[in-house]
């Protein structure tokens, strides 16, 4: 079969794309045919050896997928023919993936294998963010940074679908309509963002802020804060990991909350199925609808990652692998 391998840590443009051995179903896994695979922010950061989690080369990148099961377990609740999501963590970019049934998910009627694919790491992540770890609450403020991209896109649609107002920041203006698509209330520049969310709150803040940047507007970001406000760190795409003097906490009495979703959920991965149908419970609603930003073909891989790792992709990037 035709997968993405990394075989040496060269970053995007070196990814190979060329015939792989099929995956062999072990008894307690599920073998699904991909038709696309999300790509995220920690591909390309495992393209270069940079990521927490360091695979023997060569490997397969690829953590999140829809397509169809070809088979199952016995007295598995899947079957074959069935349309499903995946999150392999490993593996995704190729035509045929196994995975442990505890990471595949049923799809409702309606929901596209398209859509499907852009689910399972961006959106899962946002519900871990801002529903676990937030502790959002209906009528609430969210500051969402990035939001243009794949996390900021969801994290828009999550806070939205569970009650929220949100506030959008984007870097330029050709952004802004992305974020707007996405759902947000209000859209500002990240240039003078702490001003601009003075303005629109009358002053108090928000309650809570969704970052997946990094860098310098971590301070800011702080100050942006409503009494007993939260910043929710997700990651660091602006390249500097920023530092915080916790006196600053105790003026409003807020907080600075990490957002590990692959720590939660590897020593239990039982929980994940949960957390899907917390998502689900979202899309019913009607408030879940991922923008895709971007379908290139299994050979533009380099592309797509490079893209992303630049900061020109908006919305969710996806391989489409087989149709």
């Amino acid at each position: 079969m035709r997968a993405v391998q990394v075989t040496s840590l060269d970053g995007p443009r070196a990814l190979q794309v060329g015939d792989v051995p099929e995956p062999a179903r072990a008894e307690d896994q599920v073998l699904v045919q991909v038709h696309r695979a999300g790509v995220a922010y920690p591909d390309v950061l495992l393209s270069r050896g940079e990521y927490q989690f360091k695979p023997e080369l060569p490997f397969v990148l690829g953590a999140e997928v829809s397509g169809v099961v070809l088979e199952a377990p016995s007295g598995s609740s899947l079957t074959p023919g069935q349309h499903v999501a995946a999150f392999p963590a490993f593996g995704g970019f190729a035509e045929r993936v196994a995975l442990p049934e505890a990471m595949v998910f049923p799809l409702p009627d309606g929901l596209s294998l398209e859509d499907a694919a852009a689910l399972p790491m961006n959106y899962l992540t946002c519900v871990f963010a801002l529903l676990r770890r937030g502790r959002l609450a209906a009528g609430e403020t969210v500051l969402v940074h990035g939001a243009s991209g794949g996390i900021g896109t969801a994290a828009i649609q999550v806070a939205k679908a569970s009650g929220a107002s949100v506030v959008a920041v984007v870097s330029t203006q050709a952004k802004r309509a992305v974020a707007q698509d996405a759902g947000a209330d209000h859209v500002i520049l990240a240039d003078g963002f702490r001003d601009a969310v003075k303005e629109l709150t009358s002053g108090r803040g928000v309650d809570i802020v969704v970052d997946p940047v990094g860098g310098d507007r971590f301070t800011d970001s702080l100050r942006s804060l409503a009494p007993e406000g939260r910043l929710l760190v997700i990651g660091f795409t602006g390249g500097e990991i920023p530092t915080v003097k916790v006196n600053r906490l105790l003026h409003n009495n807020t907080e600075v909350i990490g957002v590990g979703w692959g720590a939660f959920w590897l020593p239990q991965p039982q929980v994940l199925a949960g957390q899907w149908q917390q998502l689900m419970r979202l899309w019913d609603g009607g408030g879940i609808k991922p923008v895709v930003g971007g379908t290139y073909e299994l050979d533009q891989v380099g592309e797509a990652l490079t893209d992303l790792d630049e900061r020109r992709a908006q919305g969710k990037v996806l391989l489409r692998v087989t149709d």
